[in-house]
């Protein structure tokens, strides 16, 4: 009996978000998995001393310099403004999804390898504001989760975004209870950002967002735990309508 294989769920949803992205204007942005310090922390804007960079949330490899294995997607950002300030440019919209990593408990909505889509618009002052981030997030939202989406922002904290806020959605798996899940940080690039990146932050300003795929899928689809996309379990992968390979 021949069976054809599968893509993969997180692989069609990685596709069908980046298409809903650049309709909107933005570009894909890749980045290495194993970062340097520099990008992953510093040039974000979180400190030595920061919480963040202890073993309990970071894994390091034991070379020097050390390296870690990106905690975010947002080092591509950071990768992706160094760029930006090199060829001068003086706008520029990118998405960047891919593996991130953290040494965390594993439950129903956390992993320690997931998939997480960044992105960041950034112009000349006024151009970009939290206005343009709330409308980019909502109408992502309605296109992929679909029209009936419940989508809540409320204040937050970041180090690399001032003003900042956390993204909601409501979330309704087979079997329990409705209840809001955390989708995503975002907010305005911090001025610290900007300039450690070599950029002037009375002439540029932007928004940034980040945020887990495997989340936004499992709202979609009514999946109640994250451990399913690394199973292993093929049983999974035939579940969604994609295409076969």
């Amino acid at each position: 009996m021949k069976i054809e294989g599968r893509l993969h769920p997180l692989t069609v949803a990685i596709r069908d978000i980046a298409e809903i992205f650049s309709h909107m204007g933005f570009g894909i942005a890749y980045g290495p998995e194993l970062e340097d310090e520099a990008h992953n922390f510093d040039m974000l804007n979180v400190p030595a001393d920061h919480p963040a960079r202890d073993m309990q949330d970071t894994f390091f490899t034991t070379e020097t310099p050390r390296r870690v294995p990106r905690t975010h997607c947002t080092s591509v950002t950071a990768r992706e403004l160094e760029r930006m300030a090199k060829e001068g440019l003086t706008e520029i919209r990118m998405i960047a999804p891919g593996k991130a990593f953290r040494n965390e408990a594993t439950d129903a909505t956390h992993e320690v390898q997931f998939y997480q889509l960044d992105g960041f618009a950034v112009g000349p002052t006024g151009s970009v504001t939290l206005a343009h981030l709330k409308g980019t997030l909502e109408q992502f939202y309605r296109e992929y989760l679909g029209p009936q989406a419940k989508v809540r922002f409320r204040p937050s904290f970041f180090g690399f975004t001032e003003p900042s806020v956390e993204v909601d959605a409501w979330f309704e798996a087979p079997g329990k209870e409705g209840k809001w899940l955390e989708m995503c940080g975002a907010g305005m690039l911090h001025p610290s950002v900007l300039a450690a990146a070599g950029l002037d932050p009375e002439k540029v300003a932007g928004f940034a967002f980040g945020g887990g795929i495997e989340r936004v899928v499992m709202v979609k689809y009514g999946i109640s735990d994250v451990r399913s996309f690394h199973s292993g379990d093929i049983r999974f992968n035939f579940a969604f309508d994609s295409a076969p390979l």
